[in-house]
């Protein structure tokens, strides 16, 4: 039974699951950066979820004794977003990088090159 109020939870261990899976069973280069994103997108989802307060209201205005969700994991994920971002991209640069010089992704062919 999947309680309704821990469906997000679950959302989570499922991204986070399916991305690790993804990272480990590939040996495609693009396909492991999907899973990484995927990955990090679980912990996204994981910040926000724990900031949000049941009942709790923007902390702007808030008369004394009312209780507010914390901005600051959704601010802490908006910078981990960008530095995500960011950081796919160069790992998607690193790939094509590799790409022109081995002529492949796959990271088994890879390692067969670098040893012969």
């Amino acid at each position: 039974m999947i309680l309704p109020g821990l469906i997000n939870y679950w959302v989570v261990v499922f991204l986070m699951m399916s991305g690790f899976y993804v990272v480990m069973s590939t040996g495609n280069l693009v396909k492991k950066m999907v899973g990484l994103t995927l990955f990090q997108t679980s912990v996204f989802i994981f910040y926000i979820t724990m900031g949000k307060v049941a009942g709790g209201t923007a902390p702007i205005l808030a008369a004394p004794g009312t209780s507010y969700s914390n901005p600051l994991p959704h601010v802490l994920i908006l910078t981990a977003i960008v530095v995500g971002i960011a950081t796919t991209a160069v790992g998607m640069a690193l790939i094509i990088r590799i790409k022109e010089a081995y002529g492949t992704i796959e990271d088994d062919e890879i390692q067969a090159a670098e040893q012969s």
